[in-house]
C-alpha cells in the first residue's frame, strides 16, 4: 500500500555518496525532528529527472527553506556512486541530499515501486514528492505514469 498522510516514514538504511565514499544514513536520522521534502525519481541521469525534476528543487531550495524545510532530499533506486555523480553533474552542492536506495527497500516500504523490468530498468521508484514533519507524512503526491505535475518543486513549495 502506498504511504499516506499521517503515516510514519519507515525505518530503513540508505546510502549517500560523499567525497570519502559511500556513507550509510538512516531514515530516523534524516527525518527525526525535521521537516523534510523528499522527492523520488525513476532514475539518475534520465531525461525528465535531469532536465526538470532535480533542477527544480535546486532552483527552489531557498524558497523551500524559507517555508520551513530543514532538508531537501532526492531519492532514486540507484547506487551511492551514481547519485553522487548525478548530484555533481547537476550542481546540487549542499542544497539537495542525494539518497541511494540501491535495492529499492525504502521504495518498496513506501509502496512506491515501479516495475520497469520490461524496459530493462528493473524495479525503480515512481516519481513522487512527500513532506514529512518529525517522521510523519504531511503531504504525498505521486505522479501518474508519464506525468510531471504534482511532484514538482513548485507543488511541494505550495504544500509546505
Amino acid at each position: 500500500m502506498t504511504i499516506q498522510v499521517g503515516d510514519s516514514i519507515p525505518a530503513v538504511k540508505l546510502m549517500q555518496g560523499t567525497a570519502e565514499g559511500p556513507k550509510e544514513t538512516s531514515t530516523e536520522e534524516l527525518f527525526g525532528g525535521k521537516t523534510v521534502v523528499l522527492f523520488g525519481v525513476p532514475g539518475a541521469f534520465t531525461p525528465t529527472c535531469s532536465a526538470k525534476h532535480l533542477p527544480g528543487f535546486v532552483t527552489q531550495y531557498d524558497a523551500l527553506k524559507a517555508k520551513g524545510a530543514d532538508v531537501v532530499a532526492c531519492m532514486a533506486v540507484n547506487d551511492a556512486f551514481v547519485m553522487a555523480a548525478w548530484g555533481k553533474d547537476q550542481g546540487v552542492g549542499d542544497k539537495v541530499v542525494m539518497l541511494a536506495d540501491g535495492s529499492a527497500e525504502f521504495t518498496r516500504k513506501l509502496g512506491l515501486e515501479l516495475d520497469l523490468t520490461a524496459r530493462g530498468l528493473g524495479v525503480r521508484s515512481q516519481r513522487f514528492a512527500l513532506i514529512a514533519k518529525n517522521g510523519k507524512v504531511t503531504h504525498v503526491a505521486v505522479e501518474a505514469p508519464g506525468a510531471f505535475e504534482v511532484s514538482t518543486a513548485e507543488a511541494a513549495l505550495a504544500a509546505l
